[in-house]
């Protein structure tokens, strides 16, 4: 069975990042949406709101597991079985910062394997931070977030 772990912070959890977990489906049996745990930050979302509401937008689909972790991302690989990492790419910068930390996952892991997908035209320019910086200064989200976000975010602002 190929098992991705699609590692990130979500806070909040954006339409690219929606974009990337639907069409790693082609590719992968399961994915698990890894909400990897840093305790001296304190984000918008707690760390189980961002679980609860990404499975409340994965319900549906059972192919998608999401579980928070505490540590490195190819640790909590081998936790899941996985020997897939899947990571989206927007621009240049970001593929120069993923590929160093690809080439050091595989040093500490040659067993995983990460698999980059670009983001999809119309999606590019979305971002966690982005998204949080817009909400936190009162501006719409709506189209950058799936709905069960929106709706959680706007409920409890």
């Amino acid at each position: 069975m190929k098992i991705a772990v699609f590692a990130g912070s979500f806070d909040p959890f954006t339409l690219a990042h929606l974009d990337l977990v639907n069409r790693s489906l082609s590719l992968f049996d399961k994915v698990v949406i890894g909400i990897g745990v840093n305790s001296a930050k304190q984000g918008l979302m707690s760390y189980q709101e961002r679980e609860d509401v990404i499975s409340a937008i994965f319900a549906a689909e059972d192919r998608v597991e999401v579980q928070q972790f505490k540590g490195l991302t190819v640790q909590f690989c081998d936790q899941v079985r996985s020997t897939y990492l899947l990571r989206g790419l927007r621009n240049t910068n970001d593929f120069e910062f993923e590929n160093a930390i690809a080439q050091n996952n595989l040093i500490m892991a040659p067993h995983v394997e990460t698999f980059f997908l670009m983001a999809k035209s119309g999606l590019a320019h979305i971002s966690s931070t982005i998204v949080r910086d817009i909400f936190q200064h009162g501006g719409d989200i709506s189209n950058l977030v799936p709905a069960d976000v929106s709706a959680f975010l706007y409920r409890n602002d």
